[in-house]
């Protein structure tokens, strides 16, 4: 458990080291683009104070016409010309705000604040001053990583706060599912044991060895019980057995607790093929897959339970004539939570697939099923020996 804490822990941290890398490799390389940007406005505004120069002392019309295109071409930056006679001349500003004079003059301020002024010249006398600043499309670019690094920690906050919320809401159903599971698993051999008691405290004589041995079952069913809910969570003993003993013994319990109307068939392809897994958990398993069964059929119909090798792996279907399962299904069921009874809890097959996936190494998945006709659950496992 301290070792799921301590992963749990690096994960965030490295999670929080690779935003910071990525907001860090987003801020230096938008800047980079910014530092190119400015030095080409730059470029344009210092041809562009050139063409107003070359427009006052132009004659000919080709070229007017070829510095007012100049001066035309700026629709991005910027400009305020101030005259020495205080006359200010403007471009690019809010078109709007800017029949405002004292919108005209604060924007010049700020200019001043900011780039050294271009010294407009005429016929070798100095006539004005030209006032500049970075265009709408560079400062949004400039402030792109804040707002980048905002949206994405918005997202990631929002991510996580919804990811937490899902996982609590997961675990609170594992945890209600299993406090379930384990007063269905204990009553049944306890509802009988109670009842033994009361009929012995009633009829000292029905102390017959017969009385005694079912008993004794009840009570090897509560250490199974037991058993199995201790080995969830922690790492279970796993021994080389035969796979087919094992089916067989669940077949036979499960007969003797099902409706005459539940016909068992087991069909054996190879004998005694061995397989490493823990006999508790593994008969969990058989006895979980084959109750779901029993309620697809609505308690009547036949359980087929086939076994055999192929390329050194062991393949278990279960097949029942049930109701089937949607295919947009097949990997729900396995979830926790996930049931289509009234009163089931949704923790069986979730159990299930832990047991074969993380304690066993093996699959489990829907085969195949077709409405109210079959389905077929598959269990994949490694066959540690098989005769030749």
């Amino acid at each position: 458990m301290v070792n799921i804490f301590y992963t749990k822990k690096l994960i965030k941290i490295g999670l929080f080291i690779g935003a910071l890398l990525i907001g860090a490799f987003s801020l230096i390389y938008t800047n980079n683009m910014v530092k190119k940007l400015r030095i080409e406005e730059q470029k344009k505004i210092a041809i562009w104070a050139k063409a107003q120069e070359q427009l006052a002392t132009a004659e000919e019309e080709s070229e007017l016409s070829f510095f007012y295109s100049i001066v035309e071409d700026n629709k991005t930056i910027p400009v305020i010309l101030e005259s020495n006679d205080g006359r200010l001349t403007y471009r690019n500003l809010d078109s709007k705000k800017a029949k405002d004079p004292q919108y005209v003059k604060e924007k010049l301020e700020e200019m001043k604040n900011g780039y050294p002024p271009i010294t407009i010249i005429v016929m070798g006398e100095e006539v004005g001053h030209l006032y500049y600043s970075d265009s709408y499309i560079l400062t949004q670019l400039q402030n792109y990583p804040i707002y980048q690094l905002g949206i994405v920690s918005l997202f990631i906050f929002v991510s996580y706060f919804a990811f937490s919320i899902a996982r609590k809401s997961e675990q609170n159903k594992v945890w209600v599912g299993l406090a379930k599971e384990t007063a269905h698993q204990l009553g049944t051999p306890i509802s009988s044991l109670m009842a033994w008691t009361e009929l012995l405290e009633m009829d000292a004589e029905q102390a017959t060895p017969e009385s005694f041995q079912e008993m004794k079952k009840d009570i090897n069913r509560l250490m199974v019980i037991t058993e199995r809910f201790s080995k969830i969570g922690s790492e279970p003993e796993l021994l080389v057995q035969n796979i087919n003993s094992i089916l067989d013994e669940s077949i036979k319990y499960m007969k003797t607790r099902s409706s005459d109307k539940i016909e068992y068939v087991f069909v054996e392809r190879h004998k005694d093929l061995l397989v490493r897994l823990n006999k508790a958990l593994f008969e969990w398993v058989i006895e979980n897959i084959c109750k779901n069964a029993i309620d697809a059929m609505g308690g009547s119909g036949k359980i087929t339970i086939s076994i055999f090798l192929l390329r050194q792996r062991i393949f278990i279907d279960f097949t029942d004539i049930g109701k089937g399962i949607p295919p947009n299904k097949f990997k729900t069921i396995f979830r926790p939570g996930y049931t289509t009874k009234k009163r089931g809890w949704g923790l069986g097959l979730s159990l299930v697939k832990r047991i074969v996936t993380e304690y066993h190494k093996g699959k489990i998945f829907v085969k195949e099923s077709i409405p109210n006709e079959k389905t077929t659950i598959r269990i994949i496992l490694k066959c540690e020996s098989a005769p030749v």
